[in-house]
């Protein structure tokens, strides 16, 4: 099972694109948890997940973010702008799974 997580503001603006992510992977057998949290509960939860995507509206805590995942053996990136813009829950999915196989 591969887990991804969502890391936004307050953990709530990428609910769709959880839901649009969850919905490619079922149609592509690809057997997946994927859940939003706020950046305050990333440092928390960070050990729990292959790989997190960080929303483009908080682009600027990657950094800040790097460095929790990096103490964990995670890769962290920001989720690409178009792609969460058109609600592309494949794209950001593959992403995702791209970043989970560079590990």
């Amino acid at each position: 099972m591969k887990k991804i997580l969502l890391v936004c503001d307050l953990g709530m603006s990428t609910s769709l694109m959880v839901k649009k992510m969850l919905e490619s992977a079922k149609v592509r057998g690809i057997d997946a948890e994927i859940c939003a949290k706020s950046v305050r509960d990333y440092k928390t939860c960070a050990a729990d997940f292959d790989v997190a995507l960080l929303g483009p509206q908080i682009r600027y805590k990657l950094p800040e973010c790097e460095k929790i995942a990096q103490e964990h053996g995670k890769k962290i990136a920001c989720i690409d702008m178009m792609a969460y813009g058109t609600m592309k829950g494949d794209k950001v999915l593959d992403q995702a799974l791209a970043l989970i196989e560079e590990a």
